[in-house]
């Protein structure tokens, strides 16, 4: 598998991004929290997989639903999908996932190398 990586400074940079990428309706996207970051995998090559990109920005959040408001780009807790004009997240934290633990072991041992 072959990694690319996209950092952000920021969660709701992470949530900007992910927005612009979704497809077109999909109101409802998963985000991971795990060993200090919080991020999505995209695939680059959908038909193959064989490239992923993980678009992430360090940090921890609490899993739930959350909200996403793109002109103010802030973000909040809510217990379910109420506005068709949001976006909104659903923030997991696996106990284990292998692909992220991958990803980020390959994330971690370029930042040593630089």
């Amino acid at each position: 598998m072959k990694y690319e990586f996209e950092e952000f400074k920021t969660i709701e940079d992470v949530f900007l991004y992910l927005v612009s990428v979704a497809p077109y309706m999909k109101q409802v996207l998963p985000v991971s929290s795990y060993r200090g970051y919080i991020f999505s995998i995209v695939p680059l090559t959908p038909l193959s997989g064989d490239i992923l990109m993980m678009i992430y920005a360090k940090g921890t959040i609490e899993p739930g639903l959350v909200e996403f408001d793109i002109s103010t780009k802030k973000y909040k807790p809510v217990t379910a999908v109420e506005r068709a004009d949001r976006n909104y997240f659903i923030i997991l934290t696996p106990k284990v996932a292998t692909l992220a633990d991958d990803a980020i072991e390959k994330l971690e041992s370029k930042s040593r190398q630089q």
